[in-house]
């Protein structure tokens, strides 16, 4: 445990490594990381990341996650210790919640992280004095080098074993008032292994925590009332009596040499300017953006080499049959064309870690906070709309930090608008299409790059102004703040860089990867057979108007496999939905793309590299250049034209195609209500976007 900001995290990714798990908190969706440590051959123990929160006075969920967890002493997972991380060059900030977790009773280990800063700063701390006077043992370490980990590790086994000293319950930090008491005594009754001061925590949180059922609620309620217990109060009191007793101790253990926050201040006044910090901010996007098209050519023309060899091999080596067809046109050519995209995702994930690494998505969430608050947000919704860029999931469940429910609502059903990382492989295939190649200043601008980031400010732009509408249609007496701590602007650790790029791209790629084979299955399995007769008789009707026509075997082929899977199920499953998406410029086969994307929108193009393949006779393997051979077989035109390309953009831009964030919506705002205004309104205005652009374009 340990305050937001405090390197907790850090430390965390020092002791596990690879050895981590995600999972959620039971009954909520709040993610927490498992982490196993080998404290000896035979010893491992599990580590679980908990929050960042200031107190057991919490003002946002994810904070009253924490406060549950220690309450509730039948909690399955319940701590058995605790690891406390404070920083160490903020010690006078971070010890609060430490005090508090001193008064559980359980055994607790204090870990001053980043000590190479404190040195940098020439910032000492008498780690033997601070033991004595928190009554805890200290060590010093950093997340960043590893120094001092060995030693945590040692303390960490001292406590397995229980040969730690346990902290003394309602210590010197805090003297418990005569209303708190009497309130403790009366709870004993209905709460009697809890210690006192879990006792009143209940007594201060009763009417949220999850755990209690109505009866023991009212049970607590009638004992509040009874004993006079004012909670806003008491928590003032015990707030500024933990301070006044430990902020001595700070002063006489720690020794610094003035201030040690110049170069942040100067910085913060450049990047947090009124004028300069969004020119800023909008040139570091802009980059992203660039480099996610320059940097991944490479790595994603050598992932289609791969592929394309492994799709020839299994046609040259299986006989042809249904089996070669399953592998080589279905499994590889569903998996090719999505896996082809990790470079460019896992470039994305890369300099957004950065970013929040050094300690500048703090400053994106500051700066954007007066003019979040126009449409009805909060500073805090820039970081959940910035983590929207990777995945609406996370996303919205980091909208739990939000106090309040008004702007957490507007937050959660406006982020997937952000155009994440599933839409990067519809970006790149389409906007091929939508944009030439080409390059301005020399080269440095990429014209396709720039329609990209386009792209991304449009759903950027949708979002504000949904969340306007949102703002003048819900109604709330809540009043909005912003609480937030600035870190120190530092060097990244690139450890945590690596684990998540490596973390979010095995997400990706098992989730995507799941979904595409299930659906490339199917697809095949819809592709290749259909009802009666009818494919039978378009083979045939094929091979007649061969003949007519005089086509060569290549040709032919191919005319037979269009037939062939136009009358398929898959076929008639597209040709029922063309009638209502023809006015968009989309066919049938981009119909049953469409229906796929609901599971995840990257399947779009897995979808499309399995529909193509099917009795192709080409050798190219890249999904760019099977689209672009295709014709509309009505008007002898090229599908993927200008105007279609761009209404199909606008369409995954707007619509909301992600059954998984629909559910996560649900979970987080306890309703099927919200999810389903959500869907109605994401995919009427795609439609009808891609309705005007088609006609407009075309």
């Amino acid at each position: 445990m340990g305050n937001p900001n405090s390197g907790k995290t850090s430390l965390f990714n020092q002791l596990t490594g690879l050895q981590q798990k995600v999972g959620n908190f039971p009954g909520v969706t709040v993610e927490k990381k498992v982490g196993k440590i080998k404290l000896t051959n035979e010893i491992n123990i599990d580590l679980v990341d908990f929050p960042g929160t200031y107190s057991f006075y919490p003002t946002a969920a994810d904070e009253k996650l924490v406060v549950q967890s220690i309450v509730d002493i039948d909690y399955p997972d319940y701590p058995q210790g605790f690891l406390y991380v404070a920083d160490s060059t903020k010690l006078d900030k971070h010890l609060l919640l430490l005090t508090q977790i001193r008064d559980l009773g359980i055994p607790v280990v204090l870990a001053l992280n980043m000590s190479d800063l404190a040195d940098q700063g020439k910032v000492e701390i008498d780690t033997a004095k601070l033991s004595e006077k928190l009554g805890v043992p200290v060590v010093r370490v950093s997340s960043r080098t590893g120094s001092g980990v060995t030693e945590l590790k040692e303390l960490l086994l001292q406590m397995y074993r229980g040969a730690l000293p346990m902290p003394k319950a309602n210590s010197s930090f805090y003297r418990i008032s005569p209303e708190e008491s009497k309130l403790a005594t009366a709870l004993e009754a209905d709460f009697p292994r809890h210690n006192n001061y879990q006792r009143i925590l209940i007594g201060h949180h009763y009417e949220w925590l999850p755990f209690l059922d109505q009866e023991r609620k009212a049970s607590v309620a009638e004992k509040v009332e009874q004993t006079k217990f004012n909670s806003l109060q008491l928590q003032v009191r015990e707030t500024m009596e933990r301070f006044d007793h430990f902020t001595p101790i700070v002063r006489s253990v720690v020794t610094e040499p003035g201030s040690r926050s110049g170069l942040s201040e100067k910085l913060d006044n450049i990047l947090t300017n009124k004028v300069f910090g969004p020119l800023i901010f909008f040139v570091l996007m802009l980059f992203i953006f660039q480099a996610i098209f320059l940097w991944a050519g490479y790595p994603m023309d050598m992932i289609e080499a791969i592929f394309g060899h492994a799709t020839s091999l299994v046609k040259n080596v299986l006989p042809q049959g249904w089996l070669s067809g399953l592998i080589a046109d279905g499994l590889l050519a569903g998996l090719g064309g999505i896996l082809v995209f990790i470079p460019q995702i896992a470039i994305l994930f890369f300099l957004i870690s950065l970013l929040e690494e050094v300690g500048y998505m703090a400053r994106a969430a500051f700066m954007f906070d007066r003019l979040m608050q126009v449409f009805g947000l909060n500073g805090r919704s820039v970081v959940a709309l910035i983590s929207g860029g990777a995945c609406a999931i996370p996303a919205v469940m980091s909208t739990r930090t939000i106090s309040n429910w008004k702007e957490r609502l507007i937050t959660i059903l406006v982020t997937p608008f952000i155009s994440c990382s599933a839409r990067i492989p519809v970006y790149t295939a389409l906007i091929a299409f939508a944009v030439p190649q080409k390059t301005y200043l020399g080269g440095v601008l990429n014209a396709q790059g720039l329609a990209f980031m386009g792209l991304y400010l449009l759903g950027i732009a949708a979002a504000l102004l949904a969340a306007l509408v949102f703002k003048w249609i819900l109604r709330s007496t809540d009043s909005s703040f912003l609480m937030l701590e600035l870190p120190e602007y530092r060097l990244p650790v690139m450890r945590n860089v690596g684990l998540t790029v490596w973390e979010k791209v095995k997400s990706f790629t098992l989730e995507a990867g799941k979904i595409i084979l299930i659906i490339s299955l199917v697809l095949w399995i819809l592709s290749s057979y259909g009802p009666g007769q009818k494919m039978e008789t378009a083979r045939a009707e094929a091979r007649q108007t061969a003949q007519v026509e005089n086509l060569d075997e290549t040709a032919t082929a191919d005319l037979i496999a269009a037939r062939q899977i136009e009358a398929s199920y898959a076929g008639h499953i597209g040709k029922f939905l063309e009638p209502a998406i023809e006015p968009l410029g989309f066919d049938w086969k981009i119909g049953i793309a469409l229906v796929t994307s609901f599971a995840a929108r990257e399947v779009f193009v897995g979808t499309m590299a399995t529909i193509y393949s099917i009795g192709s006779q080409e050798d190219e393997f890249s999904i760019q250049q099977r689209m672009a051979k295709e014709v509309n077989p009505k008007t002898g035109e090229k599908v993927y034209n200008r105007a279609t390309s761009w209404s199909l953009l606008l369409f995954y831009v707007f619509a909301m195609q992600c059954m998984s964030t629909l559910a996560v919506v649900k979970r987080e705002t306890n309703s099927w209500k919200w999810p389903t205004i959500q869907f109605f309104f994401m995919t009427g205005l795609a439609y009808l976007s891609s309705l005007v652009v088609y006609q407009v374009l075309s």
